[in-house]
């Protein structure tokens, strides 16, 4: 796999140049979905009549005589952006380390910002179980948690829990790296319990995998397990430290003080899954780590409706 001083990016102009219409992009994301040879969405069939004269639509399959597009049975299903924003704006979302704002975005792309708000977790959803989601680490591998959410003190008073301080009203994440192949997984837990944490452990890395993580008792019990102790200021001992899933925490806290400054809950394991997906698309270049996104599309849905329900939130309450 290349350095990250190998990639080749794409400036704005190249990106107008590659795509100077709508067509041109809907046919770079057709190439992406079925290569030389169209395939109904449906039945799979490849007998399909191209040339249609259909308002939305851009095919017409002769075996199950059903309609489809490069959309249908995509995240951008029902979708009435242009294909072209939506090209653009994963272009945003791949090469923006710290991700984007809904309230820049609908200024870039010229739409309104609940539109763009839709859009960009569309997009994260696309990047769900992305690049190796099924894939078992081999290690070695560093396992660490951390937490998401505003301090008690900074809050409102009808918003304190007063429950304490550190972890009060913040929703915990667990994460592994691995050392050899770079990539993460994380994922979003009620708690931080040994059960919980080393079920995600198990679940996703080998168990002969050597195993790096602080001193928590949480980690007690793993096997080829090794620790450093952060509450006695020791953070590496030779191999063993957590620098590099703790390098991955930093940047999503980062991102979320300095550009989307409220990450919902609800929410927080769509921005975890664009920020997992996009660390380990890194080392690609740009163009490559666009049409891996473009590639993981087909299957999944998300409607603005179920996004609400799920956020429970009314349509006029969004945050970034």
């Amino acid at each position: 796999m290349p350095g990250q001083d190998q990639r080749k990016g794409i400036t704005l102009f190249d990106l107008q140049r590659k795509f100077p219409t709508d067509e041109e992009a809907r046919k770079w994301v057709a190439g992406i979905r079925w290569g030389d040879k169209v395939q109904c969405p449906k039945c799979s069939s490849e007998n399909i009549q191209t040339d249609v004269a259909h308002k939305t639509m851009d095919y017409r399959c002769r075996s199950c005589r059903k309609w489809f597009s490069v959309r249908t049975g995509t995240i951008m299903e029902n979708s009435r952006l242009p294909i072209l924003h939506w090209v653009y704006a994963v272009y945003i979302q791949t090469s923006s380390l710290k991700g984007m704002a809904s309230m820049k975005l609908y200024r870039e792309l010229g739409i309104t910002q609940k539109t763009a708000w839709f859009l960009s977790h569309r997009i994260r959803q696309a990047y769900q179980d992305s690049l190796g989601g099924l894939e078992i680490f081999v290690g070695p591998i560093e396992a660490d948690e951390t937490y998401m959410g505003g301090l008690e003190k900074n809050k409102h008073n009808k918003d304190k829990l007063k429950k304490g301080r550190g972890a009060v009203g913040k929703t915990a994440i667990v994460g592994v790296k691995d050392r050899e192949t770079k990539k993460v997984k994380a994922r979003v837990v009620i708690d931080t319990s040994k059960l919980t944490l080393q079920g995600f452990i198990n679940e996703n890395v080998d168990e002969d995998a050597k195993k790096y993580t602080d001193e928590s008792t949480s980690y007690k019990g793993l096997t080829n397990h090794s620790t450093v102790n952060h509450s006695a200021k020791e953070f590496v001992d030779g191999m063993v430290h957590t620098n590099g899933i703790e390098s991955f925490w930093s940047m999503l806290k980062r991102s979320h003080k300095g550009t989307f400054h409220k990450m919902s809950p609800k929410h927080l394991q769509r921005y975890v899954d664009e920020f997992v997906g996009r660390h380990n698309l890194r080392p690609f270049d740009t163009e490559d780590m666009m049409k891996m996104l473009f590639a993981q599309m087909s299957g999944k849905k998300l409607t603005y409706e179920d996004l609400i329900k799920s956020n429970g939130l009314n349509s006029g309450a969004r945050g970034s």
